[in-house]
């Protein structure tokens, strides 16, 4: 399919996002390697980073056959203003209580989003979507298995969960900021919009927190995180970048 520059423009920007997303958050993850609270723990994040990387290098893949730069150079040579991940993915892993929630909520937001995305009209997309969701489905399953687990548990987890849910919350909304080009994905039946997937993810996350005897937020206070998809982050992205690609920017043409 041909694009118009400003339809090429609003597809590029889509795909950066998700992959940036991707990127930053299985980055994140991997950072739990060797610090699991339990051994299980160690390997599933190590796992699920595994995974939301190779998602990524794919995406980037899709986008360096539309006219980017290839994967490494876009993966580890832009700086913190040149991404478009939301601010939730860029944070620290903190206590183990605000990586599961971290995860419980995008991986919800992502599934979502795959399932969305493979009836997709650009078939690159679609093809991934088809062969990622099932993955990203287990990724689910395992936060979906620990909230429900923690927020049962005793007083002072569920204390801990629903404080992290607080805390968090309005970060995962930023999820959900709205491109620019909402109107030409649609009409290109690229992507259906923020909007809706946002408000299928609270219809997904919703039975599960009650089984954990876990809340959301008042809507009252809801006041989502923005800034991301436009190149405004937090102070934590820059540094991790820099560390993420000091290999890379010492020889960017060597062979391993």
């Amino acid at each position: 399919m041909k694009y118009t520059k400003t339809q090429l423009e609003a597809v590029k920007e889509f795909l950066y996002k998700i992959a940036d997303d991707q990127l930053i958050l299985g980055h994140r993850d991997s950072e739990w390697t060797g610090l699991g609270p339990v051994l299980e723990e160690d390997i599933a994040f190590s796992s699920i980073a595994q995974d939301k990387i190779g998602q990524s290098l794919h995406i980037y893949e899709i986008l360096h056959a539309l006219g980017e730069k290839d994967p490494d150079t876009i993966a580890f040579t832009r700086n913190a203003n040149e991404f478009k991940c939301c601010h939730l993915v860029e944070y620290p892993i903190g206590e183990y209580d605000f990586s599961l929630i971290r995860n419980f909520f995008f991986c919800h937001a992502e599934h979502i989003r795959f399932n969305m995305l493979a009836e997709s009209s650009l078939d690159p997309l679609a093809k991934l979507a088809k062969k990622y969701r099932g993955e990203i489905k287990y990724h689910v399953m395992h936060a979906d298995t620990w909230v429900k687990q923690l927020g049962r548990a005793n007083e002072e987890s569920h204390k801990r969960m629903q404080d992290t849910i607080d805390n968090s919350f309005n970060l995962a909304l930023g999820i959900f900021e709205e491109s620019p080009f909402t109107s030409e994905l649609n009409s290109m039946n690229i992507f259906e919009g923020e909007k809706t997937l946002q408000n299928k993810w609270i219809e997904a996350i919703l039975p599960v927190l009650e089984k954990a005897k876990l809340v959301l937020p008042d809507p009252a206070d809801w006041k989502p995180a923005y800034g991301g998809r436009t190149g405004t982050h937090t102070e934590y992205l820059q540094p991790m970048l820099e560390e993420m690609g000091e290999v890379f920017r010492l020889d960017p043409k060597a062979e391993w």
